[in-house]
């Protein structure tokens, strides 16, 4: 009996804290007047990051968090603090992000959704965060163990950060995925908002230091309409938020005589997210520059350099293909086996053992005209990519063997 009493007297304690804790986080989120969700399978962190730094620059006191393996949360002046995790992140980091970093002046919170689990995005919307505002960026195949196997099993699993007769804002371009989406939010009430990319003007990417998608800012701008926040006012607040860690840093530089647009999207990772970032990088360069792309095969990968020797000959309409690392032949015998031209796959990979001055020569004899853009794909590390990272990324080549038309410092912003 006593042990009963004893442990009915702690479940009642229990309970007390729980509704004291759930009562001061419900008046924590009331108080803030605007309150911004960010779903979706790839730029969250950027279409977080992007929605603060506009909220900002309008005078809104604002307050974010992006999630990740680069969680921060971003203060109302900008500087951030990163998240320091004891063990794995749950989404009751969401509520002590809450609590720790809102004051009664907060205006605006921006919050990355860190769920996956379709029902843990559910309690960590209508629970925890409570956004007036969702935004899903896109839908892709990502997660498909836990969110669908299918595009639209993967966009109602998403659909869970809808808001209660709030707003959803998409930029998905897909007729049939936006279409279900719209469908999700009339369900619940909620109004419905595409952000078309036809909306961002070229010019705007211009103050972008990094590889910039329109579908991005597009969703920024949409908001910025809807607060009535200026269209230059808007753009400036995007172009000054600092850019997520993965972000990809456009470089341009002078190679023997031909000018180099270097884009490293080692990182991307995925048939769809590859596609999207090759074509968003036309107004980084001029409609007749020739455009190579570079297969980086490490030896642990071998699954990765056949799939994205699938993609390259399939769906990336490039002039010439150049291998690094590691699968050199297997990758050019699978390419040429789905129809790409045997001749415009160029070895200079592990087979070769060229240094990155010569590297650099013989990209620039591919360029036709006199602009070139050089895509780094599939992975990071390797001996001919690093080096190339190393050049682009502003320093000489070893020993400084830099020919004088070599000359010029890196530029990280778009023609």
């Amino acid at each position: 009996m006593i042990s009963f009493i004893f442990g009915l007297l702690i479940f009642i304690g229990l309970m007390g804290y729980w509704i004291v804790q759930k009562r001061s986080h419900q008046a924590r989120i009331d108080r803030i007047p605007l309150r911004i969700h960010v779903n979706g399978i790839r730029g969250k962190s950027t279409v977080t990051r992007l929605i603060a730094g506009m909220l900002r620059e309008a005078g809104y006191n604002t307050v974010a968090k992006t999630t990740g393996s680069a969680a921060r949360v971003i203060h109302e002046d900008g500087s951030e603090t990163p998240i320091t995790r004891l063990g794995a992140p749950t989404i009751m980091e969401q509520v002590r992000i809450i609590r720790d970093h809102t004051t009664p002046e907060t205006e605006a919170l921006v919050i990355e959704c860190m769920a996956v689990n379709p029902k843990y995005q559910h309690i960590t919307q209508h629970q925890i965060v409570q956004g007036n505002i969702s935004v899903i960026t896109n839908v892709r195949e990502d997660h498909q163990d836990q969110m669908g196997e299918s595009l639209l099993e993967i966009a109602d699993s998403l659909s869970n950060t809808i808001p209660q007769e709030g707003l959803l804002i998409t930029a998905e371009t897909r007729d049939h995925l936006r279409g279900r989406l719209e469908e999700n939010s009339q369900e619940t009430g909620c109004d419905f908002l595409y952000a078309d990319a036809e909306i961002v003007p070229d010019e705007a990417l211009d103050g972008f230091d990094y590889l910039a998608f329109k579908d991005n800012i597009a969703i920024g701008l949409e908001i910025a309409r809807m607060l009535d926040i200026p269209e230059d006012v808007a753009l400036r607040g995007m172009q000054k938020a600092t850019p997520d860690i993965g972000a990809v840093q456009v470089a341009r530089r002078n190679v023997y005589g031909k000018k180099v647009v270097w884009a490293p999207l080692f990182a991307v990772n995925d048939r769809e997210s590859t596609i999207f970032s090759i074509d968003a990088l036309r107004p980084y360069h001029s409609p007749t520059a020739t455009r190579i792309g570079i297969l980086n095969n490490r030896l642990d990968r071998a699954v990765r350099a056949l799939q994205f020797a699938d993609i390259a000959a399939c769906d990336l309409q490039l002039d010439y293909f150049v291998t690094f690392g590691a699968y050199e032949k297997q990758v050019a015998e699978r390419m040429a086996e789905k129809g790409y031209p045997a001749e415009r796959i160029i070895h200079m990979g592990d087979s070769q053992n060229m240094s990155t001055d010569q590297i650099l020569r013989d990209i620039a004899g591919l360029i036709d005209t006199d602009e070139g853009v050089l895509v780094g794909m599939v992975n990071i590390h390797t001996q001919q990519a690093e080096g190339l990272m190393h050049y682009f990324g502003g320093h000489d080549l070893p020993e400084n063997r830099t020919a004088p038309e070599m000359a010029g410092g890196v530029v990280t912003t778009p023609a």
